[in-house]
């Protein structure tokens, strides 16, 4: 399950010529990569600063991984101990140098404007102008349209092989590619949620990857697995890091009062641990210091838990049959303030006028771009669809073969954009705005 082999790459002989382990080399051709650069202009909750600085993508998958490190570090450690009669025991030193890699590409594939981007595309096949592409599609392929979704779009962007780029895509570890897979079946088993991991077109590089692994598989025809053991790690960074840095941000823009900031970020304490917490908080005058230094101990404690609660877990995390997520098992007292943290940020931040602005400036751009685009892709002969399509990058290939591929094409341009650059071609295409002469 930590195989070091890159995908795409399996027949070239390992390169041993360098430091740096096959993980890091992971985490540093992410780092470098564009579309973990353009993250720091797509929306994480609130709309990109302007005085007041918030998180953007960029920031938040930064922090992701620095949480995921201590969390993979930390199992690492104890896995040692635990197996430290074992020859193979020192297998588990790069857990915490894949779940960093692994907690970087965790959002590339998330299209502009924060999840309503992944809302307004879902919808617009499920309910508005794109359900007249319908009969172009299988109903499995159409699904993955309806239930468009970042996670399964990050894999494609990692593993697919665009126009004029190597076989394997980013070509990254296996366990790297696996452990950012959430949700390790197709788009026709999302059920309500609507979550999946891997598209049509990449559901044989997901199946090779999940074999090679040997992770537990429950339907082999419809493809569904277990998810890798190190995915419950980059998720619970993921849960800790957006739970808390939303409430911090929201502090920031007054959505929350400093009472309520500090009230919230207390409850997971008790005892010594809190009036320790509180004594601190007496000789600390600045009120975002004060939230900074709670915020700090909150995570420390939610990692110290989830790390409890995987190596408790194992045997049901190995063989997939771990309920929730390790954050659902953390201990009653952080349990209970992380619930109280989700209630408030749903009806005070995530509804936020700010908020919910940013969503619906996001369903008219994207929608608007998806009906130019795919208008343009399915009648190329015409003067403005030749006008269009020239200005779309070449990797991206608007005259595949099937209709399916074309689609996807479409989305792949779209959902890379960053919010500025989908405003700007918005205004473009209706005339808004022009180029400086």
């Amino acid at each position: 399950m930590l195989s070091s082999k890159r995908f795409g790459l399996e027949m070239l002989p390992e390169n041993k010529n360098h430091d740096r382990t096959e993980f890091q080399r992971d985490y540093d051709r992410l780092i470098f990569s564009a579309p973990f650069r353009r993250l720091q202009n797509k929306t994480q909750v609130f709309p990109l600063p302007g005085s007041v600085f918030v998180h953007n993508r960029l920031t938040h998958s930064l922090e992701v991984s620095c949480v995921g490190r201590s969390l993979g570090n930390n199992v690492g450690k104890a896995l040692k101990e635990k197996y430290r009669n074992e020859d193979w025991r020192h297998v588990f030193y790069e857990c915490g140098s894949i779940v960093a890699a692994s907690c970087l590409a965790h959002d590339l594939g998330n299209p502009p404007f924060g999840h309503s981007g992944e809302k307004a595309i879902g919808t617009y096949f499920s309910e508005g102008n794109g359900l007249v592409h319908k009969h172009l599609v299988t109903e499995t392929e159409w699904q993955d349209f309806t239930h468009f979704e970042g996670n399964a779009n990050s894999f494609r962007l990692l593993a697919h092989q665009f126009n004029g780029r190597r076989k394997g895509g980013f070509a990254l570890t296996y366990a790297t590619l696996a452990s950012i897979i959430k949700y390790p079946f197709p788009s026709g088993l999302s059920g309500e949620k609507g979550k999946f991991g891997f598209f049509q077109s990449e559901r044989e590089s997901f199946k090779t990857i999940a074999e090679q692994l040997g992770l537990v598989c429950f339907d082999p025809q419809e493809l569904k697995f277990a998810r890798h053991p190190l995915v419950y790690l980059v998720e619970a960074a993921d849960d800790i890091c957006y739970q808390i840095m939303d409430i911090e941000d929201a502090h920031k823009l007054k959505i929350l009062t400093t009472e309520e900031t500090l009230g919230l970020l207390t409850g997971f304490f008790e005892g010594d641990r809190l009036n320790s917490i509180r004594k601190t908080l007496s000789i600390v005058d600045d009120t975002n210091e004060q939230v900074a230094y709670l915020r700090s101990c909150v995570i420390g404690l939610l990692i110290d838990e989830c790390t409890r609660v995987f190596i408790e877990k194992e045997e049901e995390i190995l063989c997939g049959t771990l309920k929730g997520e390790l954050i659902d098992h953390v201990s009653p007292l952080p349990a209970n303030a992380y619930v109280n943290c989700s209630k408030l940020a749903f009806a005070r931040i995530y509804r936020s006028s700010d908020v919910l602005d940013i969503e619906l400036a996001g369903y008219q751009i994207i929608s608007t771009l998806l009906d130019k685009l795919l208008y343009s892709v399915f009648n190329p002969g015409e003067a403005y669809s030749q006008l269009f399509l020239n200005r779309v990058p070449m990797q991206y290939r608007m005259s595949a073969d099937s209709d399916y591929e074309k689609i996807q094409a479409v989305l792949d341009y779209i959902s890379g954009m960053t919010d500025v650059y989908a405003l700007d071609l918005y205004r473009k295409i209706n005339g808004m705005s022009l180029p400086v002469l």
